[in-house]
């Protein structure tokens, strides 16, 4: 086994084209001994342009750097930027890549002749059945396959001298909902529906056909339509459907052989072109095919009713996993719920990474940029993520934080090589939360459900995240109402929180409590003197001082330059040892220097037993005596002095 390490990029793996393909990489991998892992993204279809960011920043993960080579098939991406700056980096981490149906120079490349293939199917539409009037469905036009296929179609018309109107040519996506739109712009804006309809591909076809009997057109007999890519007759024989054949499956086989031998210096083509066939059948006019044959109609109907047996029990998962998901309270009860789910679908390896500052309070509505970047919705990886989830072989392993340059923990790389990982993104709009990483052998994911179960994964992610910032959010608003904001200590609020429940032990149980008043000396004297900012740090000093002072005691600031101590089950003996220590801490600030002035506080203590009814500030009076008695000592003391 060779131990190479293969990014594929690749976007909307629910799609027949690129599902047949991965199928074909899937395979070689194995074969060839390569790890891949396929960075994939679905988006384009959502109508919403944050969503996207979202998806496409799962191509950011990989640093080209720590693979060996790449498979591309950014043909796939519909955000053409988003493809040019893949095949930048890949080019400046000089690693070897082939691409799929793109030529691009420098890389390898495995394609086909899209424009002969074109001119066969549309000869065939003029000179088989004298088609004249034509419609065209296209795929986007920056597509190097799109516009080939477009550029085919249109040579042949000229050749035949047939002219088509730009109301004719709609340009879509690849995706299943263009093939309705256009039949509905043709419709609509056609003076009268052409005799034939050319698709770019299968799935476009497929919709336009469903799209014409739905408005009264049957197809062939008023409309005939034909694809590209010879993928819709595997799922669907509603009408079998002209297209052209084409390699997919052996294009992935190809693009991992190439590698490997690329890898282990065997010389080879830059290019290979593949072949392909055109497939002249009900669509178009040609009459029946595979299906007059009754063995073949009941071998259709039976893998139609177990694909729809399998969708109905994957769905029926699916979303019981997502409800369960969505109703946990927080992020413990989300992981262990989320770790059921790896183990009921018999994932073969799963890891659940997230960022490390994937909880991060700031709001992904928040329309205000900062120059603080900490208020900045994250919306990169981070160096290092945490391995929430690490589900191997049936057992979870505790993974830690890894870094995101290598995406898969060592732990999935122990056994034989020759693996295939789906890597998708976690996120919520642009908000970058994490990713996961899949190797099944059970698990459809080439399929739409896949892309509805990231989807609800992401989701409630971004609902665990938002319930624990609302408890952080909670947290700090308990703080200010319970901490003095200036000095950080408690506040009275604070002080009958903290309080209450040993306060109520000794009422119970008859034992009594410690409570200590203290006054700082002279605030008055060091505000006119230094200012009213020194005497803040006289204050802040008291506090600092009852920090390194109570051991087991609760204290606050009870106001202004007042404090006060409370201690349960507390001794005369032991009060008078806080009183000393508090008085040494003192002097041991006085000592230091720090402050132009000299710290001094006066303490006073009542040890009692509290009564049913009596509140905690009732000792408070009593402490406040006692310590103006010291306070008039100390000033009965400097006068005497004097």
């Amino acid at each position: 086994m060779s131990g190479y390490r293969i990014a594929v990029i690749i976007e909307e793996i629910g799609q027949s084209y690129q599902s047949e393909i991965l199928d074909g990489i899937s395979s070689a991998a194995e074969e060839f001994g390569l790890n891949v892992l396929a960075f994939t993204s679905f988006s384009g279809d959502m109508g919403n342009a944050r969503h996207d960011v979202g998806e496409f920043n799962i191509f950011n993960l990989p640093n080209f750097d720590e693979f060996d080579g790449a498979i591309l098939l950014t043909n796939t991406i519909y955000y053409k930027p988003v493809g040019n700056v893949i095949l930048d980096r890949i080019k400046k981490a000089g690693i070897p890549a082939v691409s799929i149906d793109k030529d691009v120079p420098s890389f390898f490349y495995i394609g086909i002749d899209n424009k002969t293939a074109m001119r066969k199917i549309t000869e065939h539409m003029i000179n088989v059945h004298g088609y004249k009037h034509f419609a065209y469905i296209s795929g986007p036009p920056g597509n190097t396959e799109s516009s080939d296929r477009l550029a085919g179609f249109s040579a042949v018309l000229e050749e035949h001298r047939l002219s088509l109107t730009e109301d004719a040519i709609y340009y879509g996506d690849f995706r299943a909902p263009t093939g309705k739109l256009a039949v509905e712009q043709f419709i609509e804006v056609l003076p009268e529906m052409p005799e034939a309809i050319i698709c770019a591909n299968d799935v476009m076809a497929a919709s336009a056909i469903t799209t014409l009997a739905s408005h009264g057109y049957n197809v062939p007999e008023d409309i005939a339509v034909t694809g590209f890519d010879n993928t819709y007759n595997s799922h669907n024989y509603q009408v079998e459907l002209t297209s052209v054949e084409r390699p997919l499956g052996l294009s992935g086989r190809l693009a991992c052989k190439i590698l490997y031998n690329h890898l282990n210096g065997l010389s080879q083509e830059r290019s290979v072109i593949l072949n392909m066939s055109a497939c002249f059948t009900e669509s178009c006019g040609c009459g029946h095919n595979a299906l007059s044959d009754v063995s073949e109609l009941k071998k259709l109907n039976y893998s139609n009713y177990s694909n729809f047996e399998s969708i109905q029990t994957y769905m029926s998962i699916l979303n019981r996993i997502s409800t369960q998901l969505l109703a946990c309270n927080n992020f413990d009860e989300y992981i262990a719920t989320l770790k059921s789910a790896a183990e009921e679908v018999r994932l073969n390896e799963f890891y659940f990474c997230l960022c490390d500052d994937w909880d991060s309070e700031t709001s992904v509505d928040n329309p205000i940029a900062t120059e603080n970047a900490a208020e900045k919705v994250p919306t990169t990886y981070t160096e290092e993520v945490i391995v929430a989830i690490a589900y191997v072989n049936g057992e979870f392993i505790e993974c830690g934080n890894i870094k995101s340059k290598d995406v898969i923990p060592p732990v999935g790389n122990k056994s034989d090589d020759g693996k295939l990982y789906f890597v998708t993104p976690l996120h919520f709009g642009e908000r970058c939360l994490g990713y996961m990483a899949i190797r099944n052998t059970n698990l459809a994911m080439q399929n739409i459900m896949f892309q509805s179960f990231c989807i609800n994964i992401c989701n409630s992610l971004e609902n665990i995240r938002k319930l624990m910032c609302l408890e952080y959010a909670v947290d700090r608003l308990g703080k200010l109402y319970a901490q003095d904001t200036f000095s950080g200590i408690y506040n009275r609020n604070g002080f009958v929180l903290a309080t209450a429940e040993l306060y109520d032990k000794c009422m119970k149980e008859q034992k009594d409590i410690m409570l200590m008043f203290l006054d700082l000396d002279g605030l008055k004297t060091i505000n006119d003197t230094y200012g009213h900012n020194t005497g803040d740090q006289a204050i802040c000093n008291i506090a600092d001082v009852l920090r390194a002072s109570c051991t087991d005691e609760i204290f606050c600031r009870f106001g202004g330059d007042e404090f006060i101590v409370f201690g349960a089950d507390y001794t005369k003996e032991a009060a008078d040892e806080l009183t000393s220590r508090i008085q040494s801490n003192i002097e041991r600030i006085n000592k230091s220097e720090i402050n132009p002035f000299r710290l001094g506080a006066s303490t006073g203590f009542i040890i009692a037993t509290p009564k049913e009814g009596e509140d905690i500030f009732n000792f408070v009076t009593e402490a406040d005596k006692q310590m103006y008695k010291e306070k008039r000592k100390k000033k009965l003391s400097r006068y005497l002095k004097a």
